[in-house]
């Protein structure tokens, strides 16, 4: 529900009106008395296009111009003290929860499991953990694709409206920077020499684009519908919900364009003849800006994934929402494209043979209006270590060069991961290609995110410190992390280097991997076994 407030009008008192005539006769009442109407509207306008304030239900998102907007983050946070998840009712049915739990979350900006008693974060926690191991069993047995008979995959020729034309309007997607530059080159965006070949500025928000562009290419693609498995809809959903975040538009402007996909949909035989069930949307913004519950004007997000019509359909994500079984959690863009297997192994090579100086590092910024947000803790910590841990201050502008913040992670034996601004961070994917093992504080960043891409035993690649523990003071993390076994440290590293990080970047557009299956081949691969398996 949308916040409103109102001021009754009240007389001014006497003492107020003395003051009044006091200020009008100052220097400053005089020069601002002399300067034209028309240039003092254009300040205002100038001042509100540098900072939105948005307050819906229990959110309030700040959006300001800064790093974290350039990179297309909005700043978000309760409304009221201390909101947290709600829990499901010990009484719901666990076979019918991985479909309907959803029903109980509303408007929830940080999954942090950590209301109401023991037995009830249990159930939660169980039920989550249920959905990944169903989403396990879709993994396919297969490191390769060795023939495409009844392995067609269809990618829908949608009208413009719904992808190209969302690309065309980049210019005046944020009021302060052109988005433009980060569709270069099938918006893996514009090379980073100095990190080598298959380097790119990507942008963390450009999965859609870059998925279209492979599945456009893909061996498997078939022409005609009755050859196909599986059904690839390119909607640029994040693109369309990204160009109405900072406008003053309604929810049915904001809806508009999903619901007439969905009615394009349903006039297709092939959406018809299974519900949608072997059909797969894959959008790059996180779950939640797509569950808007509400139908206040203010609202966050579209309505798009609360739809009745997509229910059935696989929705891959860079954030799933935890309580929604055909939401699947793939991996953020990072900046390495690879081309052909030896850019992989050349870059294994650097990474397992790098110098690692500082023990630990953390690349981000503060939540100083979220309390319950521990990354100034951190901070704190990491500042007060001496050498043991560099900090790199991301509000400042510190991150803006890519090569920084892989640098930091090459010269890192452990990078810091708490929440930001969702649970999810893109920065885990960028620890991890640069052989950093990351360091985890609520298991909704990685572990209850994506089973097709990270193991189920997070303990091969991560090191996990309960974030309360954090909060209250209990643990120093530097000397947490001081304790961790070299000979521990190097297994890990080793694993992440050789075993996961193929895994997790996208190839480009032309990429012609052999020995190796990237992001988007495992992600084709489960998506053809799970669609082998409707019923």
């Amino acid at each position: 529900m949308a916040i409103s407030m109102s001021k009754k009008k009240s007389k001014p008192s006497k003492k107020l009106e003395t003051k009044h005539h006091q200020f009008s006769d100052t220097l400053l009442f005089k020069i601002l008395n002399r300067i034209p109407l028309a240039i003092f509207l254009l300040i205002l306008i100038f001042l509100w296009s540098s900072s939105t304030t948005i307050i819906s239900g229990k959110f309030v998102h700040v959006c300001v111009s800064s790093r974290k907007l350039n990179n297309l983050y909005c700043l978000s946070a309760g409304t009221q003290p201390n909101f947290e998840i709600p829990i499901p009712a010990l009484n719901s049915n666990i076979s019918t929860g991985i479909k309907e739990v959803v029903d109980i979350v509303q408007e929830v900006p940080d999954p942090i499991v950590n209301n109401g008693s023991d037995g009830e974060v249990a159930f939660a926690v169980k039920v989550v953990e249920q959905q990944l191991q169903v989403q396990r069993s879709w993994i396919s047995n297969k490191d390769h694709v060795t023939s495409c008979d009844g392995k067609g995959i269809y990618v829908y020729d949608l009208p413009s409206k719904f992808n190209k034309d969302l690309v065309g309007q980049c210019g005046d997607m944020i009021p302060w920077t052109n988005f433009c530059k980060y569709f270069n080159n099938e918006a893996m965006g514009e090379p980073l020499v100095k990190l080598g070949k298959g380097w790119y500025h990507t942008h963390q928000y450009a999965l859609e684009l870059i998925f279209h562009a492979r599945a456009l290419k893909h061996p498997c693609r078939v022409y005609n519908e009755n050859e196909a498995k599986l059904f690839y809809v390119p909607f640029y959903g994040g693109l369309d919900i990204l160009r109405w975040h900072f406008k003053n538009v309604s929810n049915d402007v904001k809806d508009t364009l999903g619901l007439e996909l969905v009615k394009w949909l349903e006039n297709k035989e092939s959406w018809q003849k299974n519900s949608g069930k072997d059909h797969v949307f894959v959008l790059g913004k996180i779950s939640w800006d797509f569950r808007r519950k509400n139908d206040d004007v203010s609202s966050w997000g579209t309505r798009f994934l609360e739809l009745d019509q997509l229910q059935k359909s696989i929705k891959l994500l860079i954030e799933r929402q935890p309580w929604h079984v055909n939401d699947i959690g793939i991996p953020h863009p990072t900046y390495f494209h690879p081309h052909l297997d030896d850019d992989i192994i050349t870059w294994q090579l650097k990474i397992i043979r790098s110098n690692r100086t500082s023990l630990v590092s953390f690349a981000g910024a503060a939540r100083p209006d979220a309390p319950q947000n521990i990354r100034s803790i951190l901070i704190n910590q990491c500042n007060n270590s001496g050498t043991n841990c560099r900090f790199l201050n991301c509000s400042s502008g510190g991150c803006d060069q890519p090569e920084s913040v892989i640098e930091l992670f090459m010269d890192s034996e452990f990078c810091l991961q708490p929440p930001g601004d969702s649970p999810t961070r893109k920065s885990v994917f960028d620890s991890l290609v640069s052989g950093c093992i990351p360091v985890l504080f609520d298991p909704f960043t990685a572990y209850y995110q994506y089973p097709w891409h990270l193991p189920e035993d997070h303990s091969k690649y991560s090191v996990f410190i309960e974030q309360e523990e954090v909060r209250k003071m209990k643990v120093n993390i530097i000397e947490k992390l001081k304790k961790v076994p070299l000979r521990e440290r190097e297994d890990m590293r080793r694993y992440i280097v050789y075993e996961l990080l193929p895994g997790l970047v996208y190839g480009d557009s032309n990429s012609q991997l052999e020995k190796f299956q990237d992001a988007f081949s495992i992600t084709i691969n489960n998506l053809l076994a799970r669609v082998n398996k409707i019923e």
